[in-house]
């Protein structure tokens, strides 16, 4: 008779335990305009909009949510200590890396298109007109901007 040995058997814990997690969340199907949508974290400048789809973003978990941008948003240039997956749902996103906003140095991703931001790496984005994103990874989110005067929560503070 054979034993089974402690890392098989804590391969086996993990996977069960990730299905109870991938089962507790249940499915989730929906359309764009079935979103139900609220205003984002004061982490963004205001006017962006977000719709959680599944997960929490703000703990230790996978999540996915929508975000909305109206025209001429601007998110200055900002880190993150996670990776970001960016799906472009309907209008177009600009997106650049660096340590400040330049328009110049953007990439335009249109409907269907794809950004992979790696943690700790600096970049921004801006819209010219409304527009839609999936963005996905494991929380909890965080932005760093590179500019701290450039921080909301800090403009919000510093208005009270």
């Amino acid at each position: 008779m054979k034993t089974i040995r402690f890392p098989v058997l804590a391969v086996l814990a993990a996977m069960l335990l990730l299905g109870s997690l991938a089962a507790a969340q249940g499915h989730v199907m929906q359309n764009l305009p079935a979103a139900t949508w609220g205003p984002a974290p004061p982490m963004l400048p205001p006017g962006a909009q977000i719709a959680v789809l599944s997960g929490n973003p703000m703990q230790a978990v996978p999540y996915t949510i929508r975000l909305k941008f109206p025209a001429n948003y601007a998110i200055p240039a900002h880190s993150h200590p996670g990776d970001e997956n960016v799906t472009v749902v309907s209008g177009q996103l600009f997106m650049g890396m660096g340590q400040k906003l330049d328009k110049a140095s953007a990439t335009g991703l249109g409907v269907g298109g794809y950004a992979l931001m790696p943690a700790n790496a600096n970049h921004f984005a801006y819209t010219t007109g409304e527009t839609t994103i999936l963005l996905y990874g494991v929380g909890p989110v965080e932005f760093k901007y590179v500019n701290p005067s450039d921080d909301p929560r800090t403009a919000t503070q510093s208005r009270k």
